[in-house]
């Protein structure tokens, strides 16, 4: 794209970015071109144009994102990913491997963001930006314990640390697979909350997450494991039958932890020997 064609806005396309851009909206709707522009066919062709002009970048049908002027003749220019997560469903938290990641539990960084929530999406893999997303519907029992921080104009919410890793032990298969999960434990030694967890253990309703979070921090020789009494209560939250430590992997003749009722179901190399 040249310069030209970057520079050659109208009066009405600059007083229209212009406009949104005051109003903070570095993303809108199409809607939102309506109550600049008024509604119909012309407002539609303007946001096309723009587009094609490389001044808007279409996240969605009907939603855009502004591209700045810091984005140079080239028009390159990445938005945070987790802004961008925010406006593709709604509800939503940037959760699993990606929550990981803000976190600082692990220094992987994921190629894919995790986007949870409890609304149906038909494109659970949008590219957006060529950035890949992934969005993981839930039950509305699963769908608590967020933070939230500002990212410029924008405001994220993200899976708090306790909630990330609960979530992280439901799926492990979005979370880098339980290696990731196990040295985000070590790594956060010390700032979880232990009381906290434990509610969430009992809202998030899963005897195997249970299971799995019991083992492993009792597993891992941890410098602050939860306290007693909170084992004694994460022991009577287990259910019946034998649960699957990594839910990824297949069942083989691996030792069972009667204590947790949980098959350790691990090869021989790598993570088998931290547990």
């Amino acid at each position: 794209m040249t310069y030209h064609n970057i520079i050659s806005l109208s009066d009405a396309e600059a007083s229209f970015l212009t406009t949104l851009a005051a109003s903070g909206k570095q993303i809108f709707v199409t809607k939102d071109g309506y109550d600049v522009l008024g509604k119909g066919r012309s407002t539609r062709d303007t946001l096309a144009r723009l587009v094609a002009k490389g001044w808007l970048d279409r996240i969605e049908k009907g939603k855009y994102l502004i591209v700045p002027l810091e984005a140079g003749p080239d028009r390159t220019w990445t938005e945070d990913a987790h802004v961008i997560a925010g406006h593709l469903v709604s509800p939503g938290m940037v959760s699993y491997w990606s929550a990981l990641n803000y976190w600082n539990l692990t220094e992987q960084v994921p190629r894919v963001t995790y986007v949870q929530t409890t609304a149906r999406k038909e494109n659970r893999r949008p590219r957006v930006l060529g950035m890949q997303f992934r969005i993981v519907r839930v039950k509305r029992r699963k769908f608590f314990g967020s933070h939230g921080y500002r990212a410029g104009e924008s405001r994220v919410e993200v899976t708090d640390r306790e909630k990330t890793i609960v979530d992280c032990l439901d799926r492990p298969d979005l979370s880098g697979g339980l290696d990731q999960i196990v040295k985000a434990l070590l790594s956060g030694d010390g700032d979880f909350d232990w009381d906290r967890t434990t509610m969430y253990l009992r809202r998030f309703g899963s005897g195997a997450v249970v299971k799995r979070f019991g083992f492993l921090v009792e597993t891992l020789g941890l410098t602050h494991p939860p306290e007693p009494r909170v084992l004694d209560e994460w022991l009577g939250l287990r259910t019946a039958g034998i649960s699957k430590l990594d839910p990824s992997m297949p069942r083989e003749p691996h030792r069972i932890a009667t204590r947790w009722r949980i098959e350790v179901n691990l090869p021989e190399k790598g993570l088998a020997g931290r547990v």
